[in-house]
């Protein structure tokens, strides 16, 4: 895992640490941590250093995309930028098909066949990535695969991601971060605790604090 992605995020402060009231995810779970990457946008060394790994870990994983697609809506900026240092053609995808107009779901110009990396932010529970996946191949791309800033690491989207045959690579991940974390000094033992015990049933831990399984 990229450490110096994970000190671009610390150094950002886009790790929050609350149990109470804890953050409430997407998906419905509640979290004792949350990472906001949208916080790299307003970094100019950040967001090129984020671009150039997003580049370099396509060439590690032998994918050679003819496209760039980026997640609505915080994974289009990355990809832009990841598109723009690859010299290659860009798109986004919408949560779901457009309700007026063309009725798209992938706007900008795809053509079937073509070989797509998909960009994201984050992966927590895997679902919305999933989904902008199959938006995709609902157009006939060649998905080669999800390339991520950050991955909590959970099962669930191990599974999902696993079930639906799409790779997913991060750039960083929660061990990574926590590690240098407590490295630096940024976590107290008690935050460190806390954290610790999410993270041995963070599904446990959610529905002991409100949130969702």
């Amino acid at each position: 895992m990229n450490r110096s992605i994970a000190d671009i995020l610390l150094d950002l402060n886009a790790v929050a640490l609350r149990s109470d009231p804890p953050f409430r995810w997407a998906s419905g779970r509640h979290s004792p941590i949350y990472c906001d990457n949208r916080l790299i946008m307003s970094d100019p060394v950040g967001r090129k250093a984020v671009a150039r790994a997003f580049a370099s870990q396509m060439r590690a994983q032998g994918w050679a995309p003819e496209v760039i697609a980026g997640t609505a809506t915080a994974g289009i900026p990355h990809a832009a930028w990841v598109a723009d240092e690859m010299s290659l053609p860009m798109v986004y995808v919408r949560g779901a098909a457009k309700g007026h107009g063309k009725g798209n779901q992938v706007e900008g110009k795809l053509q079937a066949g073509q070989r797509v990396v998909l960009i994201e932010d984050l992966i927590s529970t895997g679902g919305s990535s999933l989904q902008a996946a199959e938006g995709l191949v609902a157009e006939g791309a060649q998905l080669l695969g999800v390339l991520a800033i950050f991955t909590y690491g959970l099962a669930v989207a191990t599974e999902k991601f696993a079930a639906a045959g799409i790779p997913c690579v991060a750039l960083t991940d929660f061990r990574a971060l926590m590690d240098v974390a407590q490295a630096r000094g940024h976590l107290s033992a008690e935050e460190a605790a806390v954290i610790a015990t999410w993270q041995e049933d963070p599904s446990a831990w959610s529905v002991a604090h409100g949130g969702g399984a």
